[in-house]
């Protein structure tokens, strides 16, 4: 098989990284989420780009999850990345999150996850770059909460759909 000079895989990352680029800038616009969406949105602490207190930066060292739902503030969306306030522990924080540090994210009120593989900063590799879709089980965003404010949405995992692994597309070496 040929080789991908088109990089379909990066491609098709950075698309559905607009989703969620699309989707906190509608938030932004309105200042709260509709309806019972709420998001749960990991990302790498140490990559390029994040800023973060470096009290979060010790206690999540490698990677966080934050939950975007009631009490949140100063939501910022550029091309790039977004800031956020959120409060940790009664502590008000800003964050700045790069969308090419983000490694998950998850709305439980519809059971909608998207799944980034995002390579650790010393092990950079030009075919690494992985995207998965599909709907996740409710108890995903339990597992993932950290210390932000807390899931209350009824969601039960009965949402339907199928998993899409660019995998399948790619050159075997």
């Amino acid at each position: 098989m040929a080789q991908d000079h088109i990089r379909y895989d990066i491609l098709a990352q950075d698309a559905l990284r607009s989703v969620i680029r699309k989707v906190l800038s509608e938030v932004a616009v309105t200042g709260h989420l509709p309806g019972e969406h709420h998001f749960f949105i990991t990302f790498l602490t140490n990559a390029p780009g994040v800023r973060i207190s470096q009290h979060l930066k010790a206690k999540y060292a490698e990677q966080m999850t934050i939950v975007v739902q009631h009490q949140f503030w100063d939501l910022k969306v550029t091309e790039s990345q977004f800031e956020i306030g959120l409060s940790f522990s009664d502590t008000p924080e800003k964050l700045v999150i790069p969308f090419n540090a983000i490694r998950g994210f998850y709305d439980p009120s519809v059971s909608f996850e998207l799944e980034f593989d995002v390579p650790a900063m010393e092990e950079e590799d030009e075919h690494s770059a992985e995207v998965t879709a599909y709907p996740a089980p409710a108890e995903k965003a339990e597992e993932t909460a950290q210390e932000s404010t807390p899931p209350t949405g009824d969601d039960n995992g009965k949402g339907g759909g199928s998993v899409v692994s660019l995998d399948s597309f790619r050159k075997k070496n």
